[in-house]
């Protein structure tokens, strides 16, 4: 039986503006399995998990659990876990971290600012590799489990970068997937070269589009006119480009992209049809919609 992976890669479903939205990361390190809806089923407790959503909702936060790469005991979470919030806006990015050893007092943090940007004071700076987050949950899409988890393996043995696994970030279909963290770019279909590639790049404030999914800070049509505005330009610093404005209409928005050195670009972008696919294995089939950069105009 064909993946839903292998399917999307053989109707040449394009990656550009399929990432999850989020402006920040709230993850927790859960240690053991996760069942489908992770916050809800693994050995976090259930009703935290609950809270957690609930407070997140509306905010900009998204929350999500990681895990080393390696085997997952099926051993209850007691201990010191860490705890990294990222945001992801251009130009004021940033990762925050600590140890817990009581999740339950996440639910105290300002869900509210850390979406706006605002870390708050929490914790202490984090300024190590960036974080390289694969989506390994075989409970929530199979083909996680099969493509993210030697991925994410290969990158742990490797050395080089902070490999973690995380539970969920949209786009099973484009496995093996990766967020990047500080800045929130997307990735999908990637190998350990590439991955490396990336986060060679990002260590040096650059960003490659091949592979790119967009950047979570951004709404999908949002992603899509940044990449296109990107594949225009050859602009590769990843904190150069911003969104200044969305004009939505039927099916079909007009972004305005700003560089920071005074440009600007006006990007129309349309949901455009799909061939029906599965989102997802074992999902029935229904049109997928893609976003596409129907024009970009210089402004200045």
């Amino acid at each position: 039986m064909s993946t839903c992976a292998t399917a999307s890669l053989q109707r040449a479903e394009p990656l550009a503006a399929t990432a999850a939205t989020a402006r920040t990361w709230l993850l927790l390190e859960q240690p053991g399995p996760w069942g489908a809806d992770a916050l809800r089923e693994s050995h976090l407790d259930e009703r935290l998990g609950r809270e957690l959503s609930a407070a997140a909702e509306g905010t900009g936060v998204r929350v999500a659990l990681i895990r080393r790469p390696g085997p997952h005991a099926d051993r209850g979470g007691a201990g010191d876990r860490r705890v990294f919030v990222a945001h992801t806006l251009p130009g004021r990015s940033w990762v925050r971290t600590w140890q817990t050893d009581d999740p339950a007092a996440l639910c105290a943090l300002d869900f509210a600012a850390l979406g706006a940007g605002d870390h708050t004071g929490a914790g202490e700076p984090y300024t190590g590799d960036p974080l390289a987050l694969v989506c390994t949950n075989g409970r929530r899409d199979r083909c996680c489990a099969l493509l993210g988890r030697p991925l994410a393996a290969e990158l742990a043995a490797s050395g080089g970068a902070n490999a973690w696994e995380i539970t969920h970030i949209g786009g099973h279909r484009f496995s093996p997937t990766l967020l990047v963290l500080p800045h929130g770019y997307a990735y999908g279909r990637v190998d350990a070269p590439a991955v490396k590639d990336v986060l060679a790049a990002l260590r040096r404030g650059r960003v490659r589009v091949g592979h790119c999914r967009g950047r979570s800070a951004w709404e999908r049509p949002g992603q899509a006119a940044e990449l296109g505005v990107r594949a225009l330009t050859g602009e590769e610093d990843a904190d150069a480009l911003t969104l200044t404005g969305v004009r939505a209409g039927d099916d079909a928005w007009t972004v305005t992209v700003a560089h920071r050195d005074g440009r600007s670009w006006r990007v129309g972008v349309a949901a455009v049809p799909g061939p029906p696919g599965a989102a997802s294995c074992g999902a029935a089939p229904a049109p997928l919609p893609r976003m596409e950069v129907v024009g970009v105009t210089p402004l200045g």
